[in-house]
This record gives structure tokens, sequence and C-alpha cells, in this order.
């Protein structure tokens, strides 16, 4: 095992400490373009679990803007972040390594969630919630849908 071989968990890691759904959304949206993770994850290949995790990603890209919104780093958007990266991270990494990535992928997400929110307050504060949250949001879904494209590789004959 080699800190190269789980960069792609880390990074996912990194994209579930701003959107805890979106590793699970980009990797719903490979797994339906008929592409594959390194990693052996057999969630990805339920319908229920593939669509309810693009749901889910839609879904939490409108209620960050709401003002209701809580902050990313209570508990339960704590809890769903080790989730979601720990599922991602596993999946990205190299067949056999699958705890290694998600290993790697919570102890990424759970600690940058404290500085993106730090960063999103200071963007609230100088732009608004919701564009400072539709920049986030662009940010953060092109990061995760660049490193689960780079990551996967269509099924192999």
């Amino acid at each position: 095992m080699t800190i190269r071989n789980l960069l792609p968990s880390a990074l996912i890691g990194a994209v579930a400490s701003a959107r805890s759904m979106t590793p699970m959304a980009t990797l719903s949206t490979a797994r339906l373009a008929g592409r594959d993770t390194p990693g052996s994850l057999a969630l990805l290949d339920r319908p229920l679990f593939k669509y309810g995790a693009l749901a889910m990603g839609v879904g939490e890209l409108f209620g960050d803007k709401m003002k209701s919104a809580p902050d990313r780093t209570v508990f339960l958007g704590l809890l769903a972040r080790v989730m979601s990266a720990g599922i991602a991270g596993a999946a990205l990494a190299p067949k056999g390594e699958e705890k290694a990535g998600a290993a790697v992928a919570v102890a990424t997400a759970v600690p940058l969630a404290y500085l993106t929110l730090a960063g999103r307050k200071q963007a609230m504060a100088r732009i608004g919630q919701t564009r400072s949250g539709l920049i986030e949001d662009a940010l953060v879904v092109a990061a995760g849908a660049a490193i689960v494209a780079l990551s996967t590789r269509p099924p192999q004959d």
C-alpha cells in the first residue's frame, strides 16, 4: 500500500467534508454509466442505493441554501460525512485495500469539515448564503466528478 494508491480516497474524503452526499452521488452516477470502481463494493450495484444516493445528493444541494440548514459539523452532519466518505473511500481504493481507503477518506473528511465550514462562513459574510453555496456546490461537484471519473474505468470484458 502506498499513499499514491489511496490518493483518490483522500480526495473524495475532502469532497465529503463540504458536501456529505456528493461522493455517493458521483459514484452512483459512474455506476449508472457502467463504470467500475477499483475497490469492491456491492452497495453500488443495488438500484435503490444508486438512485437514492443521487436523490440525496441533489436534495443536499438545495437544502444547503436554506437559512435553517445546520452546520456541517453537527453530529448528524459529521456522521453523514463519515459514512459517505468511508463508503466512497473504500470504493476508490485498490482491491484489497478498501478498509485503508475508507479510513483515509474519513480521516480527511472530518477535520476538513471544520475548515470548509470556516471558509463557507467567511464567504457567506461577504457574498451571502445562496451565492456562496452555489459557488461551493460548483467547486465540490466538479471535484467529485473529476475524482470519480479519473478513478473509475469502463467495465472489463
